[in-house]
């Protein structure tokens, strides 16, 4: 039976993004295997190896990491292997070496290169270099935005393919469900939102990437000058969680500042929000951003390649680039809360812009790609 093996850094992606690609996969007659670490259950794999792969690089465990991958590769004779993540993707392409020679073929998804043009010169002095090396070894680079796929078009020549996919699909399923007013006025409730209030909403990892001490900052301004209508609620977990909570404590904010953990409701909360904002620094497609399009909510952003790829400004939403990002966050809130014209345009035009970054239309590029390299 030919085989596949689809390889990431941790289970959580492989069950977060591309349980369709495995599915598929099995459907056409393969056997499906899944290298990461984490021993969660994953649909449609037959056979998973929990490896100890680290986030960092240079981490011990990666070299160990190493050494297994290269004997599964080579032991079982993969026909194709798919690789996310950057050192589930570094790692297998290295493994793989030995097996490309006999006919394995090796695709890589890079969700976001760590250098790009407002980078630190730091990830261009390590990272590039990476990639630039690691690309001769790619039988097809999968990018998901634009600069990622002008700069590996103009830069990694002996990669053999390289293709841009509008991300990994957005699954519509989970936001296409009857919600009914007796369980928003719950909600509500629980979180203590008043008729009055204007709910903003931000879901991602509390870290320093996501840099929700900007949101934060911003709401504090705008209830100094006296509005205190506006509520964000911050959705996720993180390493920052107990340092944003101490912030907002301190400040007294807790009326208009609620950090909710992780949720299961996503599509409850994106129902009982106003505007979506987004503060990361860095970002490759972000899925939130398009679960806040399809709910047909407007949106503020700060700029990167991630937000400018699926919002364009004035358009379906503000990006906001100037150094005054807590001032133009304010503006840009208050305008849109205030606007109807405004609002009621950027809602209706993210509905149109995010169906061709449905899970539906990815899947048929992905699958596109795969077919090349079916024997």
């Amino acid at each position: 039976m030919k085989k596949v093996l689809f390889v990431a850094t941790v289970t959580k992606h492989i069950n977060s993004f591309h349980i369709p690609y495995l599915k598929w996969f099995k459907e056409e007659g393969y056997e499906v295997h899944v290298a990461s670490n984490g021993n969660e259950p994953i649909e449609y794999c037959d056979k998973h190896y929990n490896l100890p792969f680290e986030r960092f690089p240079l981490r011990k465990n990666n070299i160990k990491t190493y050494r297994e991958l290269k004997k599964i590769i080579n032991e079982n004779k993969y026909e194709i292997i798919h690789c996310h993540t950057p050192v589930g993707g570094v790692l297998t392409r290295l493994a793989a070496k030995k097996a490309r020679k006999k006919g394995t073929r090796v695709i890589y998804t890079a969700h976001g290169f760590h250098f790009y043009k407002e980078a630190p010169l730091l990830n261009w002095l390590i990272y590039y270099p990476i990639e630039k090396w690691l690309s001769r070894y790619t039988d097809c680079l999968i990018t998901i935005n634009k600069e990622d796929y002008e700069l590996a078009k103009k830069k990694f020549r002996k990669c053999k393919q390289i293709e841009l996919v509008h991300g990994v699909g957005l699954d519509t399923t989970k936001f296409d469900i009857k919600i009914s007013n007796q369980a928003l006025a719950t909600l509500k409730d629980e979180i203590t939102i008043k008729k009055d209030n204007i709910v903003l909403t931000y879901i991602a990892e509390l870290n320093k990437n996501k840099n929700q001490q900007l949101l934060i900052k911003t709401i504090e301004q705008i209830v100094k000058e006296g509005d205190t209508r506006y509520i964000l609620l911050l959705v996720g977990d993180g390493k920052l969680k107990e340092r944003y909570q101490k912030y907002v404590k301190k400040h007294k904010l807790e009326n208009n500042i609620k950090i909710l953990g992780k949720r299961n409701d996503i599509a409850k909360i994106l129902k009982i929000t106003d505007i979506y904002v987004a503060s990361s620094l860095r970002e490759g497609l972000p899925v939130n951003i398009l679960e806040a399009m399809y709910m047909g909510l407007p949106i503020v952003a700060t700029d990167n390649r991630g937000h400018r790829e699926l919002i364009k400004n004035k358009k379906n939403g503000y990006i906001i680039d100037s150094e005054q990002k807590k001032k133009d966050f304010c503006e840009k809130i208050i305008e849109l809360s205030h606007n109807k014209k405004i609002y009621n345009k950027f809602k209706e035009e993210n509905k149109k812009i995010v169906k061709e970054f449905s899970l539906e239309e990815v899947t048929k590029e992905i699958r596109k790609i795969y077919n090349i390299y079916i024997n």
